[in-house]
């Protein structure tokens, strides 16, 4: 996994979804090494079962997840939450406003480096 990273000075609750369940696991296990709070799901309708229970601050969101793409994931989101996660576009695709249309407050483009994983999520608002 790489050098040992210094423990964040910001925790923060993580959703991590993704159908590939290495990049998810390891996402995760990354984000969880450094002292965030992480849960993982693979679909559209386990993301919205974890946000049911676990109150995300930030939601690291494949677009092209199957049966739910993360476009109507991230509307229903929006829709259903209170809370208001920080939604983050994880993605091979470069639409810039269409990302932007759906919600999406910031757009990782895959693959992701970790350096630019950590700037986007410690850099979430308070």
């Amino acid at each position: 996994m790489g050098p040992k990273r210094a423990m964040t000075e910001r925790p923060r609750r993580i959703l991590v979804v993704d159908d590939n369940v290495d990049v998810a696991e390891l996402t995760g296990e990354l984000l969880s090494q450094i002292g965030h709070e992480v849960r993982i799901a693979h679909d559209g309708a386990a993301a919205l079962a974890q946000l049911s229970s676990f109150d995300a601050e930030v939601v690291l969101l494949d677009l092209g997840l199957p049966v739910m793409d993360g476009y109507e994931l991230a509307r229903r989101i929006r829709a259903s939450t209170t809370s208001h996660p920080f939604l983050v576009a994880v993605t091979g695709e470069r639409d810039h406003a269409r990302i932007a249309g759906a919600g999406f407050d910031a757009h990782l483009v895959k693959p992701v480096s970790i350096d630019n994983l950590l700037r986007v999520v410690d850099g979430v608002p308070s």
